[in-house]
């Protein structure tokens, strides 16, 4: 791994020098010279060059060098100044794989005016966080929230960043591998550390037919992009310390190619969202025609849940892409969820086997949906659902 500069091919236009954050490059003449004792190779200076006259060689790290790399850093993202679920969650699983290595959790919290959420995510397991606050990171945009990551992570040298697989946790993990040609397993379901202290990056493969374990053996930091909702967060400990770091990160606005101008929230009409309910009612195969919905919104009503649907009954039509469940659609974690007419293909159980309490209607009793269902019925739906309905009514009435 090294720096090559070609001082020929170099016009001295010096935007190397504005981007770097470590004063490795200074001018010199009409050119520039770099201090390589200060370049950590993050490769900021290699993307801005606009005639390629610097180039970074990344070869592979031996074992001697990945012993350097120390610690669990988990991106905690925001959203209208809240932690998103998915950060608690991230944090809560590092402090069990950190555990594992001995080693510290660190929370990366960038953004504007978000100092105070620090604090909370001692209390949910790190050890310790780091905040980037500038009014440039109000709002994500690739590029500002790249820089920031990359400049955090190059000295540092974290043995494992972790990401929420979020729409912005999507766009900025693989951008951030790209810079510093790292590996990134996306979508896990789930995450270890093996005997040799490698983390293990669980994910679903070959249209979700079977479970990869994915290794990262010869660079550092491995890297991951994790769904929502398939770890469950921990209870906050106010009791906990931990160090609350705010760091200096110079980005600057000809750095950032994107604005954002306008949030469009996405919302269907009379949809509750099923990331966000507590009860969710969904539908599968079994409910035969669209009209037959009508029974399962009816249950929905009685509890206030939300309605949903596996991929089949999404890709007719029946029900937007908002409202499907599964390995292609949305990964919940409601406190109580309805199988109805479900068969229970790896597909869907990806997107909701971690829910708190199962209930699985289906006229097969050998229906894989049995497997991790709490609660199990095997009858029709349509003779079912009434009588749980009607029963549902009478227990709110009495209460």
């Amino acid at each position: 791994m090294g720096l090559i500069y070609k001082k020929d091919v170099c016009t001295g236009c010096m935007l190397c020098p504005k981007v770097c954050n470590f004063g490795a490059i200074e001018k010199d003449g009409d050119k520039v010279k770099f201090d390589l004792d200060k370049c950590v190779l993050c490769g900021s200076c290699e993307e801005v060059c606009p005639v390629d006259a610097i180039e970074i060689e990344r070869q592979v790290i031996d074992k001697e060098h990945l012993a350097q790399y120390k610690d669990v850093w988990v991106w905690c993202e925001t959203h209208e100044g809240r932690l998103r679920s998915v950060a608690r969650e991230l944090v809560t699983k590092s402090r069990e794989l950190a555990d594992k290595l001995n080693e510290q959790v660190v929370a990366v919290l960038l953004g504007h005016n978000v100092e105070g959420l620090a604090e909370s995510l001692v209390h949910q397991g790190a050890d310790k966080v780091l905040v980037v606050d500038k009014e440039i990171l109000a709002e994500y945009t690739t590029d500002a929230y790249t820089i920031a990551m990359t400049t955090l992570i190059a000295p540092r040298k974290p043995s494992i960043v972790l990401f929420g697989a979020t729409s912005n946790g999507r766009d900025l993990a693989p951008r951030v591998a790209a810079r510093m040609a790292l590996g990134l397993t996306a979508d896990c379901t789930g995450l270890d550390i093996d005997e040799e202290g490698q983390l293990v990056q669980t994910r679903p493969a070959f249209g979700g037919n079977i479970m990869a374990e994915i290794l990262c053996p010869y660079t550092r930091p491995q890297m991951a992009t994790v769904r929502p909702n398939v770890f469950k967060p921990s209870e906050l400990d106010t009791s906990r310390d931990g160090d609350i770091e705010k760091v200096d990160v110079e980005i600057r606005p000809n750095q950032v190619r994107t604005k954002v101008l306008e949030k469009v929230s996405e919302v269907v009409e009379g949809m509750k969202s099923v990331e966000e309910a507590d009860v969710v009612v969904c539908s599968g195969r079994g409910i035969k025609d669209p009209a037959n919905l009508e029974l399962p919104q009816k249950l929905a009503d009685v509890l206030d849940a939300a309605v949903g649907g596996s991929r089949p009954i999404v890709d007719l039509g029946w029900l937007p892409p908002t409202q499907q469940v599964g390995q292609s659609g949305r990964t919940i974690c409601p406190k109580l969820y309805f199988a109805l007419g479900i068969s229970g293909a790896i597909q869907h159980t990806a997107g909701m086997s971690t829910s708190d309490i199962i209930v699985a209607i289906n006229k097969d009793p050998e229906a894989p949906i049995f497997e991790i269902a709490d609660f199990g019925i095997v009858g029709d739906i349509f003779d079912i659902l009434p009588h749980i309905i009607e029963e549902v009514k009478r227990l709110k009435a009495e209460r």
